[in-house]
C-alpha cells in the first residue's frame, strides 16, 4: 500500500531541549543535506577546548535529522543504531557548522557522513550515524 500525501509530506526539524541549550540553529534542510551550527562558547570543555561530546551530541541530532526528512518521505520516522566519530581537531571560539550528507538513503536503514568545521572550512569531527526506518504509530 502507497502511503497517502499527508503521510509522506517532509518533516520539518524541531528543536530539542538540548539542542536549544547548546544553541543549534538550523541553516538548511532538505533530503540531500542538512546544515546547522553551533556556538563553541557554551559548549566548551574544562580546558576551553570544543567538548567532545558537544561535537557528538549535535552531529548525532543533525544526522538524525537527515534521516527523518528521508524516512518521512516514505511514510516513516527514523531511530539511531549506531554512530562513530573521529575527532580531528577542536576550537576554543566561533561558531561551528555542522553537515550532513547521505551515504545511504535505503527503505530500512540509512547512513550520513557529518562534518563539523570552524569558520575557515577547516574539519574539526567527522561523524558516521546509522538509522532503522520504522513505521510510523497512530
Amino acid at each position: 500500500m502507497t502511503p497517502d500525501a499527508r503521510d509522506t509530506e517532509l518533516w520539518k526539524i524541531t528543536l530539542g531541549e538540548l539542542d536549544e541549550k547548546m544553541g543549534v540553529k538550523i541553516v538548511e534542510q532538505s533530503v540531500e543535506r542538512v546544515v546547522a551550527t553551533m556556538p563553541v562558547e557554551g559548549n566548551r570543555q574544562s580546558f576551553g577546548l570544543l567538548h567532545g561530546g558537544a561535537s557528538l551530541a549535535v552531529g548525532e541530532a543533525v544526522g538524525s535529522w537527515a534521516s527523518v526528512i528521508h524516512a518521512s518521505t516514505l511514510g516513516k520516522t527514523a531511530v539511531g543504531v549506531d554512530v562513530s566519530a573521529t575527532h580531528h581537531k577542536s576550537a576554543r571560539e566561533g561558531l561551528v557548522t555542522i553537515t550532513a550528507t547521505p551515504i545511504h538513503l535505503g527503505s530500512t536503514v540509512t547512513t550520513h557522513e557529518v562534518l563539523i568545521t570552524n569558520a575557515a572550512g577547516e574539519r574539526l569531527c567527522t561523524l558516521r550515524i546509522t538509522n532503522l526506518l520504522l513505521d510510523r504509530k497512530g
